[in-house]
């Protein structure tokens, strides 16, 4: 049969995008499958600081940089989502929504997707009150209070970022200490329009067709208090898109998938890279990194 490509990549965020890079400039024809635009959680972040030679630039800025480097060479950009990858040993097909796509190898750069509260009406509630986006929906909360769940980077970053808009950012964190930098927690503590709560966590969502508030649990007393806000931010961490390839057998138990120094999974021709990789650091940087590596192996295993 005629396999359509050399390479298709899962997911065109900065592991996707670097890997694009790497296996098109090395020859390969290249295709990017995403579900969404372009850039992954960077088009969700508003403040990049720590990625080398950018000393400050916002997440979108960034992401479209890197989007037309990563089609500069030649690969091609596709919407897909993603349903299976079936492995034929000498070939692979990737199953989307609504087509079918074959090449001599995959790369998996899917990334991951945030967790949510686990409240009753969360789910009914996003897009009317809750948003996992502060980039996207801060706005339009202008003048009002706004609560943040969590205590990590993303969380901080985007409680400094939302102080431009709202009245007040509450920040509600299980223990008494921050998990962020110490740089974005000056920033969060040196900021008048940021309240702190630690030692909670929520309990019960406000509202029926919106939200009107949040009930949240001391975790010692046990003691409820309420929070008057018109949006629930959660930032409580994430979990890695791969239920796809579940049947191929190439994740732990928490769904990360399994790689090699060369970035390979247990199934040869099959590649992952990326925040979807068992790994102790998901950065930008750290996803090109993969990217790179998943690029020019792909490029050897085809070639080889």
């Amino acid at each position: 049969m005629d396999i359509q490509y050399d390479v298709i990549i899962v997911g065109a965020g900065p592991a996707g995008m670097s890997a694009a890079i790497y296996a098109s400039r090395a020859g390969l024809k290249t295709m990017m499958l995403e579900v969404s635009a372009p850039g992954g959680k960077l088009i969700k972040t508003f403040s990049i600081e720590n990625y080398p030679a950018t000393k400050e630039e916002s997440g979108a800025d960034l992401a479209y940089k890197m989007f037309e480097h990563s089609t500069s060479f030649g690969a091609e950009y596709v919407y897909g989502d993603v349903q299976k990858i079936i492995d034929h040993q000498d070939y692979k097909e990737v199953i989307t929504a609504d087509s079918s796509y074959t090449a001599k190898c995959v790369i998996i750069a899917s990334g991951t997707k945030e967790k949510m509260l686990g409240l009753a009406k969360e789910d009914r509630l996003v897009g009317k009150g809750i948003s996992y986006c502060a980039v996207c929906d801060g706005a339009l909360y202008r003048g009002k209070d706004v609560v943040i769940i969590g205590g990590g980077n993303s969380a901080l970053e985007e409680a400094v970022f939302l102080t431009q808009f709202v009245n007040m950012v509450y920040i509600v964190i299980r223990r008494d200490v921050f998990r962020a930098d110490k740089i974005i927690q000056d920033k969060v503590l040196n900021n008048a329009k940021i309240k702190i709560i630690t030692k909670h966590v929520p309990h019960r969502i406000l509202g029926e067709d919106h939200v009107e508030g949040i009930e949240l649990e001391d975790v010692e007393t046990k003691k409820l208090m309420t929070l008057d806000v018109s949006a629930i931010f959660p930032y409580i961490g994430a979990q890695p898109n791969t239920d796809f390839v579940k049947e191929l057998g190439i994740t732990n138990e928490q769904g990360y998938i399994l790689v090699d120094n060369n970035m390979e999974t247990k199934v040869k021709g099959i590649f992952a890279a990326g925040d979807c990789i068992d790994k102790p650091l998901r950065q930008v940087i750290t996803a090109c990194s993969d990217g790179a590596i998943a690029g020019q192996k792909a490029y050897h295993y085809v070639y080889k």
